[in-house]
């Protein structure tokens, strides 16, 4: 029951889109376009959705979050999150990133920043 993921980076990129080809325990490919990341308490996570799912809204879309680390051999994996108090912390500072850059590019321009008109 591995539930590491192989990470491979796809260098043919559109639009400046990072997309990762993510290996299951099963051996089945999927494609992975990365939305987010973030270091927390020394330690790097990426936030990703399915490739085929960022053609439609990806406000409505659910993300995957998962843990950078290292291999045997230093190859960078990325494994699912096990702890659920670690996985809380990741989630919620996710939330908090995705939910600032929406504010911003929503109106925050619009807004006098110092309160003042």
């Amino acid at each position: 029951m591995d539930k590491d993921k192989n990470l491979e980076s796809d260098e043919s990129m559109e639009d400046d889109e990072e997309l990762y080809t993510l290996t299951d325990e099963e051996g089945n490919e999927s494609q992975f376009a990365l939305i987010g990341e973030l270091e927390l308490d020394g330690q790097s996570y990426l936030a990703l959705i399915p490739a085929d799912a960022e053609q439609d809204s990806e406000e409505d879309e659910e993300y995957v979050i998962l843990k950078v680390t290292e291999d045997e051999n230093g190859e960078e994996i990325l494994v699912t999150i096990d702890d659920d108090d670690e996985f809380d912390r990741v989630a919620d500072a996710f939330e908090d990133r995705f939910m600032n850059e929406y504010d911003l590019d929503e109106g925050g321009s619009d807004e006098p920043e110092d309160g003042e008109n």
